[in-house]
């Protein structure tokens, strides 16, 4: 199933994600796609907040990974910009994350594609100006009643 959107601000993207972020479950894997300054980090401000894990959520780009926990499940919010080999990869300690019973978040997934296990959720963000993105999601029938 793949539905697309278009948001008009940060905050209609958030709200857009939020959505998503109701319908998650453990062992969901979010795979971003989409240039620097699409938006990924605004999305996952966004599914955070659907989550119920509240909206503090940066970048992961110095640290690789930032981590929300919750009650029930964490959210694991990756940047894979810099990871080209497998041994960047385990060396980043990827491995040792419960993707099972948790849920992932993670840019630049295309330098991990193969690495990728769980139920993969793709999110293409393009932005078409300052303000304005078109987000794509492909993901189960879960997804269907999403944005209409």
């Amino acid at each position: 199933m793949i539905k697309t959107i278009i948001t008009n601000s940060p905050e209609e993207t958030i709200k857009a994600a939020e959505e998503i972020g109701k319908l998650l479950r453990a062992g969901d894997i979010i795979a971003y796609h989409g240039g620097l300054g699409a938006g990924k980090t605004t999305f996952t401000r966004g599914l955070a907040l659907g989550l119920g894990l509240g909206d503090v959520v940066s970048s992961p780009t110095f640290a690789l990974v930032n981590e929300y926990n919750g009650k029930t499940l964490s959210l694991y919010h990756f940047d894979m910009y810099r990871i080209v080999s497998e041994w960047d990869l385990e060396s980043s300690g990827f491995y040792d994350y419960d993707f099972s019973s948790n849920i992932a978040a993670v840019e630049w997934s295309e330098n991990i594609e193969k690495y990728l296990m769980g139920n993969r959720i793709n999110i293409t963000i393009n932005a078409l100006d300052e303000q304005k993105r078109e987000i794509t999601l492909e993901g189960d029938e879960r997804f269907a009643a999403a944005w209409n």
